[in-house]
């Protein structure tokens, strides 16, 4: 391969040369057409601007309702995570999940979920359970209490 051979690529693509006289075809007004706000220097306008019309999101009002700052809201723990951090006939709480770490915030509460299997005899005590959890809790033998 030689140097006049490589192949063309984006680094040595011409820059467009725009208002250097009529006889360049990008003359007089660069290629901005005539008149009006974009053709002016600086001109950035956001994609929801129209025209200083009062915009849309403020012609119609608010609708519904938004509950987010009242919701309740659950830290969420698996059947499997107890499973791999308790021993059998542990009695597990809120408090001790969160001494070891398994749950960062307590939010509303501990909401304790079936997802995986629990092999062991566990009394959980918590603020919600799902019917799942609750059925393979107590077909293990152990115990589900809602706080």
């Amino acid at each position: 391969m030689k140097l006049e051979n490589l192949p063309k690529s984006k680094e040595t693509k011409v820059n467009k040369r725009v208002g250097r006289g009529p006889g360049s075809g990008m003359g007089k007004t660069s290629t901005r057409g005539e008149n009006g706000q974009k053709s002016r220097s600086g001109a950035s306008i956001p994609a929801w601007f129209q025209g200083g019309q009062s915009p849309i999101y403020r012609r119609i009002p608010k609708r519904g309702f938004n509950n987010k700052r009242f919701r309740t809201e659950f830290a969420t723990i698996n059947l499997s995570d107890l499973n791999k951090f308790f021993k059998a006939g542990d009695v597990v709480t809120p408090e001790i999940l969160n001494e070891r770490g398994i749950i960062k915030k307590n939010l509303s509460g501990i909401k304790v979920l079936a997802n995986g299997n629990l092999d062991k005899k566990l009394t959980v005590k918590a603020q919600r359970f799902s019917s799942k959890a609750v059925t393979k809790i107590e077909d293990a033998g152990g115990k589900a209490e809602v706080i």
